[in-house]
């Protein structure tokens, strides 16, 4: 599975490989590898096959799981989809309170102890989604876990989640990306090096 989502991530372009003009990340980092999934949504065929692997990932992973919980903004239609697919009811948690209206953080009907998962497009340094899980934890709800599509797996993002004591189970990663980058080739030897460094590196 890993292989096939890194290989649709490359095949629709959502995955871009910039070395030599690194972008900058919203946490500041300049990045010479950038991963937008929300792509995922207007490629049908990928689309079937990642929201598929989520609700198999959820289903396998997390049982008794009793609602999915999208991060906003790009969580949301892939934790929608996975509902449908799973028969389970879905909300999504937003960065911070509305300041209007009945100023909720999470939308959708939510009961103290019901057990969720957080569905995330994107795992880099984990700040965003562990305050999802924290604002979650808040409301009286059991955060069982983490279902994303992609993880860089840095260590600080790796070490946030371990500190809050959730796991998080991706589709696929950086690693196994940037394998099938050079065999595809999409990317040289020496730039999956370089890939690997600048994560090792974070």
């Amino acid at each position: 599975m890993e292989k096939e989502i890194a290989k649709s991530l490359l095949k629709i372009g959502a995955v871009f490989l910039r070395p030599e003009e690194p972008f900058t990340w919203a946490s500041g980092i300049k990045s010479p590898i950038y991963c937008d999934n929300r792509l995922i949504l207007t490629a049908p065929e990928v689309r079937a096959s990642v929201e598929a692997a989520i609700a198999n990932t959820v289903k396998r992973e997390f049982h008794g799981v009793e609602v999915l919980m999208g991060t906003s903004t790009a969580g949301i239609a892939h934790a929608a989809i996975a509902a449908s697919i799973l028969n389970l009811p879905m909300g999504y948690v937003r960065g911070s309170e509305k300041a209007h209206g009945r100023g909720n953080q999470i939308e959708g009907r939510l009961e103290r102890g019901q057990k969720v998962v957080v569905i995330e497009d994107l795992i880099s340094t984990g700040g965003s989604v562990i305050e999802v899980v924290e604002a979650l934890r808040g409301a009286g709800a059991e955060v069982m876990g983490i279902v994303s599509i992609f993880t860089y797996g840095m260590k600080k993002g790796l070490g946030r989640l371990a500190a809050a004591g959730v796991r998080n189970v991706s589709l696929s990663n950086l690693d196994v990306l940037a394998d099938v980058a050079v065999t595809e080739g999409y990317i040289t030897p020496q730039q999956k090096t370089e890939l690997i460094e600048f994560r090792n590196n974070l």
